[in-house]
């Protein structure tokens, strides 16, 4: 019972990380929903404009450019929602004539969208956003109650009157009870806001799919580009390495075979020297087999594995990992080379005072989240490793989002899928 007393404060640590960090997932979430219904309030308005000038007649010059303003909103929709889960993938440019618009099934699906989002999505992200600022600022109410005039007490959301401390007191006790809902629910509040793009701007089944084609076309490139560098990757290693070592090997044992009759201490020498240099040569091969698929992933699974590489990082780095069964062999590769670059860059890169990895299986999908405190900055184009690694991640159709801001904290977050 001793020993498991450190584990009830670590994991109450944990859950309430990971509820303050889905909280804040959400309010980005529905700060940049608030956001498009506001462009989709715009194009719903020029949309509605536009029909009834049409009724004049003098709509029908700027008809055209009604479609075209609803697939520009919508497809920022569909960018901002594939950021933060499954992509969507989008049609082409929307039709010209208005005809061949209208009898567009993803344009039809979008102008649906555009007013859904426009009118009841406007209202309910304006909502969602307006509970966090409330509790903020009935929280802080006491703080700066005084400073209003006399008529403005009034103004705080409440029914009553505010005259003293402990009216104001009141107050605050009424914003950490909003605060508490927005926490209970604000991640439901974010998936709401988003359902209706995830349902009216997906794929059709009439929907040109030579964008994903396309894309997946440039991913199996990519794939094939690693899988090449790889080879000369271990093409270099054996001949540079283990190559080497095997020939000096063989030359020592030719000149032991040779001195021992005529030198038997010096063939002794030799002999020693040859075994170093084949026991090197094997350290060299078994470098190389755990480049391609580490045997850590069969004897210890993927929590071993990655706990091995969290033990040999130059930073101090927690693992935290709750995958029920296995996953396909190359899903845990994947998961544990990326793992693998991303402690190397913190180590080098980061200054970070410590680091976390944690991997969850939600579904057909394996969560992999790999964090740090230091001072930000990775960029992808950089030389920092995160363009490999995102070519490894996409070979599998994966996913990858860097969040690292100048100043930190780094975030780096991988979905793969693993089946069902």
């Amino acid at each position: 019972m001793v020993a498991d007393g450190p584990e009830i404060p670590r994991r109450t640590g944990s859950a309430f990380s990971e509820r303050a960090r889905a909280v804040l997932d959400a309010l980005e979430h529905l700060v940049g929903g608030l956001g498009t219904a506001l462009l989709a309030f715009v194009a719903m308005a020029w949309g509605t404009a536009v029909a009834l000038l049409c009724v004049v007649g003098v709509g029908f010059l700027v008809a055209p450019s009604v479609p075209h303003a609803v697939r520009a909103v919508a497809s920022r929709e569909r960018a901002r929602l594939s950021r933060w889960g499954p992509e969507i993938i989008g049609p082409g440019p929307a039709p010209s004539r208005v005809r061949d618009a209208l009898a567009d099934t993803g344009v039809r699906r979008e102008l649906c969208w555009v007013f859904v989002h426009g009118t009841v999505g406007l209202a309910f992200s304006a909502l969602a956003i307006t509970l966090p600022i409330s509790s903020v600022q009935d929280i802080t109410y006491p703080l700066w109650w005084r400073f209003l005039p006399p008529p403005d007490t009034e103004l705080t959301g409440v029914s009553w009157r505010v005259d003293s401390d402990s009216d104001a007191l009141l107050v605050t006790i009424l914003g950490l009870g909003l605060a508490a809902v927005f926490v209970l629910l604000a991640p439901a509040m974010a998936r709401l806001q988003a359902w209706p793009g995830r349902r009216l701007l997906a794929a059709t089944s009439d929907t040109d799919l030579s964008l994903r084609v396309a894309e997946l076309s440039a991913t199996r490139a990519a794939a094939l580009d690693a899988h090449a560098t790889e080879l000369r990757r271990i093409e270099r290693s054996l001949h540079d390495g283990a190559q080497n070592r095997l020939v000096g090997v063989t030359v020592l044992l030719g000149a032991t075979r040779r001195a021992l009759d005529r030198d038997p201490a010096g063939a002794l020498v030799m002999l020693e020297r040859a075994q170093d240099a084949a026991e090197q040569a094997l350290a060299e091969l078994r470098t190389v087999v755990r480049g391609i698929l580490p045997p850590v992933l069969d004897d210890r699974g993927l929590a071993g594995a990655l706990a091995g590489l969290a033990a040999n990082c130059g930073v101090p780095c927690q693992v935290d990992v709750d995958v029920p069964g296995r996953c396909a062999a190359s899903v845990e590769a994947t998961a544990y080379f990326v793992t693998a670059e991303a402690l190397t860059n913190v180590s080098r890169h980061s200054r970070a005072r410590r680091a976390q990895v944690t991997v969850r299986r939600q579904g057909a999908h394996l969560r992999l989240r790999i964090e740090d405190d230091g001072v930000g900055g990775a960029d992808a184009g950089g030389g920092s490793g995160i363009a490999g690694i995102r070519g490894r991640i996409e070979a599998h159709d994966g996913h990858l989002t860097l969040t690292s801001p100048p100043g930190g904290p780094t975030t780096l977050d991988v979905e793969l899928p693993c089946g069902s």
